[in-house]
């Protein structure tokens, strides 16, 4: 499995641009292209893209986490160039819009054989899972429910491998003892004790890091 970080606060790479929001690409096997949240802004969306070569109609599926701008503000301009895709939301965000195409998720769902949303956790959030034969990838809008919250409603389908996106406020650091690879991204706030703490396994961030599991 690839995923390419196409959105981020920082820039793994100088000609990408950096901004407050995050977005990823997910090449899984035997599964669609998912794209991973939108970042804050369509241009800037849009303008990694190019420069990683990801055609944006090539992308068949679009995973929002949660409503927060950092996370959805790009989706009106990608739409308008990846108009056959199809929309994964968080049912609090699917109350607010109306777009073709749409898949409102409340509780745990199946989207493919070995595709899965933790379901929209506290009202707010849904993360998305990843089965491979190493264990599960969990990819992660901001978690605000919690990474301890994510971990438990992901292992419902297996032994979580990876835990890739934002963390925010997140210290908790023990629960990433059994984890064999942590990228954390865009608002995490404590990335250097994570660093110190687990340097086999951490991965750092930023628009253009690509991570293969």
């Amino acid at each position: 499995m690839k995923i390419t970080i196409v959105y981020d606060n920082e820039a793994y790479r100088e000609d990408l641009e950096a901004d407050w929001g995050f977005s990823c690409l997910v090449e899984a096997e035997n599964a669609p292209r998912i794209l991973f949240d939108t970042g804050a802004s369509g241009s800037t969306l849009l303008h990694n893209m190019e420069k990683l070569k990801i055609d944006p109609s090539s992308i068949d599926e679009v995973f929002i986490s949660h409503a927060h701008r950092d996370h959805t503000g790009g989706l009106s301009d990608f739409l308008k160039v990846g108009e056959k895709v199809r929309l994964y939301v968080p049912s609090s965000l699917a109350r607010t819009c109306s777009l073709k195409d749409m898949v409102s998720v409340n509780g745990p769902l199946q989207i493919h054989e070995d595709v899965f949303s933790t379901g929209e956790l506290n009202g707010i959030e849904q993360s998305l899972v990843i089965r491979m034969r190493k264990g599960l990838a969990v990819i992660t809008g901001c978690s605000h429910p919690g990474v301890g919250s994510i971990l438990e409603a992901a292992s419902r389908w297996g032994r979580v491998y990876a835990l890739i996106g934002g963390f925010h406020g997140f210290r908790e650091f023990d629960l990433l003892r059994d984890l064999e690879l942590i990228c954390p991204c865009h608002c995490t706030q404590f990335k250097s004790g994570m660093e110190k703490l687990y340097q086999e396994k951490y991965n750092s961030g930023g628009a253009g890091r690509t991570l293969q599991l």
